[in-house]
């Protein structure tokens, strides 16, 4: 069991340990197609730019998605998303809870 005291320096711990989170709406004129070559190119960008892509969400018509990445800034992620030719509609800094990482494209 932790103690509140204890509780509150893990928390301290990964404040210190983690870089911010931001979470990003992006949406598309055309449905998006998720292939392994896209999904493989952003990453290889993402990690150029210091980003780490966390976990996203796709919408059934397949024109909105929902991102949550841990970046150093909000700018190395705009920097990212001109070089991938990707929309960034609403980007905002993320202060919520567990989160899931982000799985291989089929």
């Amino acid at each position: 069991m932790l103690y509140p005291a204890r509780i509150e320096q893990v928390r301290k711990e990964r404040e210190e340990h983690t870089m911010p989170r931001f979470l990003i709406e992006r949406n598309f004129a055309e449905a998006i197609e998720v292939t392994k070559d896209r999904t493989d190119r952003v990453r290889k960008i993402n990690d150029e730019e210091g980003i780490k892509w966390l976990f996203s969400f796709l919408s059934p018509d397949k024109r909105k998605t929902y991102c949550l990445y841990e970046a150093p800034n909000a700018e190395a992620i705009r920097i990212a998303a001109r070089r991938l030719n990707v929309p960034g509609t609403r980007q905002g800094r993320y202060q919520g809870g567990p989160y899931l990482p982000a799985r291989q494209a089929p």
